[in-house]
């Protein structure tokens, strides 16, 4: 089949257009961070001419801990994310974890992402697809690449063909995760747009016992594996702080070092074309 390209505001992600980087903090965890993060990441990803996609969460309501900080909430996070929008004309990206918070979700974001702990949920599935939204939907660590065939299908019942699959490791063990690169050629074949997750395939699933932990050291190579294997995207979060960062800082990339991984990306993107 014929691969298809997908429109997300001014950038365009699939078939032969340069990879996309879709980035940003994990989780919101103020205006004036998020307008901070969002801005440096548009100056660094336009001095180098990459698509950029901002990503943050505005309900982190999969964390590990009754006590995790979860983000300002629907009605605050969207304002703020609708801000960066309208200011600094950056297409948007969240995950949307219940059914009820699509319709004002979909008022802001361009593409309405399924967490992977979620692939599976048909009715959430088909809500964001009804909106006529992107949807990005992040292949589940218990699920083999060919299972998204079934998922792609329930976005498809509701007429909409904007998709986007992404990657993010596979369980391996206890707390742990591995990238199999064969899953993404495997995923590139349903013919959507494929996407890397870098920073989420390095974490390490409650490893910490009340939180996630991770190895950053890892991303940098990652992400250029999955670039010369033809990754349409790569997702990165990104904190001014890792250390500080109030949700998945074990596995950000520090901001001050984005611009370095995206210049080696840029290079292996060259030479895999």
């Amino acid at each position: 089949m014929l691969k298809k390209e997908i429109k997300i505001g001014n950038v365009t992600i699939g078939r032969s257009n340069p990879y996309v980087l879709i980035a940003g903090p994990c989780v919101i965890e103020s205006e004036a961070s998020a307008l901070r993060h969002a801005g440096a990441l548009k100056k660094i990803t336009s001095s180098l001419g990459v698509p950029l996609v901002f990503k943050s969460s505005y309900d982190k309501a999969n964390r590990t801990s009754i006590d995790s900080f979860r983000g300002p909430g629907l009605k605050r996070g969207l304002r703020i994310l609708k801000r960066i929008k309208d200011d600094l004309g950056l297409p948007i990206l969240s995950d949307v974890h219940c059914k009820e918070d699509i319709k004002d979700a979909a008022k802001v974001l361009d593409v309405i992402q399924i967490p992977a702990f979620l692939s599976r949920q048909t009715d959430l599935i088909i809500a964001a697809a009804r909106t006529g939204r992107v949807v990005n939907i992040k292949k589940g660590q218990f699920l083999a690449p060919w299972d998204m065939t079934q998922v792609i299908k329930k976005v498809e019942s509701t007429g909409n063909r904007k998709i986007i699959l992404t990657e993010r490791g596979v369980s391996f063990g206890y707390n742990d995760l591995v990238s199999d690169f064969r899953s993404l050629l495997i995923m590139k074949g349903l013919s959507y747009p494929v996407v890397y997750d870098a920073t989420h395939s390095v974490q390490a699933p409650g490893g910490k016992g009340d939180r996630s932990g991770g190895d950053s050291r890892f991303i940098p190579q990652l992400a250029m594996a999955a670039v010369a294997c033809g990754a349409d995207g790569i997702f990165l979060e990104v904190h001014e702080n890792p250390k500080t960062a109030k949700s998945d800082g074990p596995n950000m990339v520090k901001l001050s070092d984005l611009e370095n991984i995206l210049i080696k990306l840029g290079k292996v993107e060259r030479a895999a074309r």
